[in-house]
């Protein structure tokens, strides 16, 4: 027993409390002990229950010898990269004169030819009148430019952030790079603004606070002593004759929106009629007091031979507008009044012949002549009439897209 106590005494001094099991442990009779029998303290059987498993898993631990321990340095898993750098608020922050992608509101269209002088003066200009919009961009078009208006802009872009510049190989005219400027544009509303410094950055607000108070094209009034003013008054009061337009100035800078592009027709040349075709098509127009300033560099770009082409486009517009909407009323009338006329002079060659003596062969061809061309523009008129059916029809398709 002394050994016992030796061996065995020392080693079952805390009590344990054992777990329950498949085994019978009632018969086995505690073990014998010197020391003093402490009183026994009832507890509840502890109940071995399956561990929950987790949403998160548990770190598995390394062993020595584990594959992960083997592997070079090298190809371990680089965990510091897969974790997302957080940006910090300045990385954030883009500079004032950069619009956002996606958050451009105003399009500035600069189409130019020729105009290396007026490129650097005109961006600072911008540039102070920009720092106080973050939604506006500048599209300058080089329109084939032989000097080096379009190197200049180019080495400007990369200044200001908020000029994209765009070029022709060769000079295609106003309205084609004007086209090819809203191709480029992000933004929903346009503004149509020359390169020869004669205008102010500074009249663009007050023509996009007119658009918002619910105008849909803007065109400026130019006010103050410039050249060519007096063939400007005759040619804006003919259109305003023609086409019951009630504004001072058409060929202006202009401010519209994007919209108004899909229902106009843009042909060569026919830029300057942008508020007519706007107006045809129920557009509200309005009107902003711009001041036009003489121009310091560069020539200008029309010359005397211009008027006489813009006469004809002002004609052409005309008949686009009023006669090829409803043809066969232009083309009927004239036809009535040819075949009216020839069939009274018919009438007078029978009278002469049967009831004169001095009948005429030539009052007779006269006849043939007038009824023919009455009957002939008849017929242009009902094929006018097709076209323009397959023209509305092809629009409205193109609409739907």
């Amino acid at each position: 027993m002394e050994g016992n106590e030796k061996l065995y005494g020392r080693k079952r001094k805390k009590k344990t409390i054992p777990l329950i099991s498949n085994q019978k442990s009632e018969n086995k009779e505690p073990a014998k002990s010197t020391e003093q029998k402490k009183p026994e303290i009832s507890t509840p059987p502890i109940e071995v229950t399956k561990p929950i498993k987790s949403s998160s898993p548990t770190p598995r631990k390394r062993t020595p010898g584990s594959a992960e321990e083997r592997r070079p340095r090298s190809s371990r898993p680089d965990r510091e990269r897969s974790k997302p750098v957080s940006k910090s608020r300045d990385s954030k922050r883009e500079p004032i004169d950069r619009p956002k992608r996606g958050r451009v509101r105003v399009s500035i269209i600069i189409p130019a030819y020729n105009e290396a002088e007026n490129v650097q003066p005109l961006f600072k200009q911008f540039a102070e009148v920009i720092r106080n919009f973050d939604d506006w961009e500048v599209i300058y078009v080089d329109d084939g430019s032989t000097d080096e208006t379009g190197k200049l802009a180019k080495q400007a872009s990369s200044r200001y952030r908020w000029l994209k510049v765009v070029s022709h190989h060769r000079n295609q005219g106003l309205t084609s790079a004007l086209n090819t400027g809203f191709k480029a544009a992000r933004g929903s509303i346009f503004v149509f603004y020359p390169a020869d410094l004669q205008y102010h950055p500074e009249d663009i607000p007050r023509m996009i606070a007119k658009i918002d108070r619910g105008s849909d094209i803007v065109t400026g009034w130019k006010q103050g002593k410039y050249n060519k003013r007096f063939v400007s008054s005759v040619y804006n009061k003919i259109c305003r004759l023609l086409f019951d337009v009630k504004v001072h100035d058409l060929n202006s800078v202009k401010a519209f929106k994007k919209e108004v592009l899909d229902n106009i027709t843009m042909r060569r040349d026919w830029h300057r009629y942008m508020v007519v075709l706007a107006a045809e098509n129920d557009y509200r127009i309005g009107e902003v007091k711009v001041t036009l300033y003489p121009r310091k560099f560069g020539k200008s770009k029309f010359g005397g031979g211009r008027i006489l082409a813009g006469v004809l486009d002002l004609f052409s517009v005309k008949f686009q507008l009023s006669f090829m909407k409803r043809p066969l009323r232009f083309f009927g009338t004239w036809g009535i009044i040819a075949g009216s006329t020839g069939f009274i002079i018919g009438l007078i060659a029978l009278y002469l012949r049967f009831f004169t003596t001095h009948g005429s062969r030539t009052l007779l061809y006269l006849v043939i002549l007038l009824v023919l061309s009455g009957l002939g523009l008849f017929a242009l008129g009902f094929l006018a009439e097709v076209m323009v059916g397959l023209r509305d029809e092809i629009n409205s398709l193109k609409k739907k897209r």
